[in-house]
């Protein structure tokens, strides 16, 4: 059995912990249930304790966001694990320069969108020259993990030969028994991370423009993350708070009761590795619009039998409208989406990492 160390910028619990935590942990907690030991380093923040242990994880948060990086570095330095996975969230963590341990990189997508919306075109030049030159070279002989072929595509441009990805896409927890039916007036909903680059405007200003025919038709946005006010600003200004609730965080059950509820999931972002919650989505039956561009998502959306993907706004808006107007075509990616969803389960995702890990900590030791 392996000692495992993971270093990533966030965890589930954290105020913008999101859909690649989540991820991260369920692999950690499955690792564990086979017999492996796995610590977890991420920065501390006020939703949980400096350390921990969660279904087995054992969980260290030291430094901020800031200086997450630096702590990170000295913990796998003076680590003695076997194996460090090194979740790359735009920014590396170097791990391969301090350490001699099996290192695997954990990558869902390219950030080169979120660098220069947050950062601007000097800074954000920089953390993508980080992201998509230094880091292919420092990790050069190290095995990638991603959860699309999307991703595995982008990191070929990089330099990263397809040979050293492999691609173990997300599970889905087991779906929960929910008390709410489908909404009798039309209901969207988005569940997400509220950050720019989840471009969530996008939701709202189909509201804006489908309230006139549809004066029913109500959004409800699920997640938290600093783009909240900036949200709500939107709703106002586009004249359509009344038909916009902003829930904040809520816990799965909460989250689930709002998806069984909703018509249609709206998945606006520029930008994704899979998107978990559209498989959660289809797994209540409830199908996706999304943004072809964004990359991941062409692989979680079935186009045209578990939703719908858009190549502009236009498109997008208009996809929306096709899916409140036609029942029967809704009732179809229903029943397609619960049977594609029903394909993902955490267990072959564990399993496949698994065998990963073990097999580049064999190759090592040779």
């Amino acid at each position: 059995m392996a000692s495992v160390l993971v270093v990533s910028w966030r965890d589930t619990q954290h105020p913008e912990g999101g859909g690649s935590e989540r991820y991260v942990e369920r692999i950690a907690e499955g690792l564990v249930a086979r017999g492996h030991q796995v610590t977890i380093r991420c920065p501390r923040h006020d939703n949980a304790p400096d350390r921990e242990q969660v279904d087995g994880v054992d969980f260290i948060r030291r430094g901020n966001k800031y200086t997450v990086h630096l702590y990170a570095m000295l913990a796998v330095l003076f680590s003695r694990a076997d194996v460090v996975i090194d979740v790359q969230n735009g920014l590396p963590f170097f791990s391969r320069l301090f350490t001699r341990a099996t290192v695997v990189v954990v990558l869902h997508h390219l950030h080169r969108q979120q660098w220069y919306s947050w950062f601007g075109r000097r800074l954000g030049g920089v953390g993508w020259w980080i992201e998509s030159r230094l880091a292919p070279v420092v990790y050069r002989r190290c095995r990638y993990v991603t959860v699309s072929e999307h991703t595995r595509s982008e990191l070929a441009t990089l330099g990263v030969t397809p040979e050293r990805v492999s691609v173990v896409p997300n599970g889905l927890d087991p779906v929960t028994v929910q008390t709410s039916r489908r909404a009798p007036e039309p209901l969207l909903v988005a569940v997400s991370r509220l950050m720019p680059h989840k471009r969530l405007e996008h939701a709202i200003d189909a509201v804006a423009l489908l309230r006139d025919r549809w004066p029913g038709l109500r959004l409800e946005i699920v997640g938290r993350g600093p783009w909240l006010e900036t949200l709500r600003e939107h709703a106002a200004e586009r004249g359509v708070a009344d038909h916009v609730l902003l829930h904040g965080w809520v816990d799965e059950q909460d989250k689930h009761e709002i998806l069984a509820r909703s018509w249609v999931h709206l998945c606006p972002s520029a930008k994704e590795g899979w998107g978990i919650v559209v498989m959660e989505a289809a797994a209540r039956g409830v199908p996706t619009v999304a943004y072809r561009s964004a990359g991941g998502v062409c692989e979680s959306v079935l186009d045209g039998r578990t939703g719908l993907l858009a190549d502009d706004f236009g498109d997008f808006v208009a996809g929306v409208e096709r899916l409140l107007s036609e029942a029967d075509l809704r009732a179809r990616m229903d029943e397609a989406g619960r049977a594609h969803a029903s394909n993902y389960e955490w267990k072959r995702s564990v399993d496949a990492f698994e065998e990963i890990i073990l097999g580049e900590q064999a190759q090592l030791q040779r």
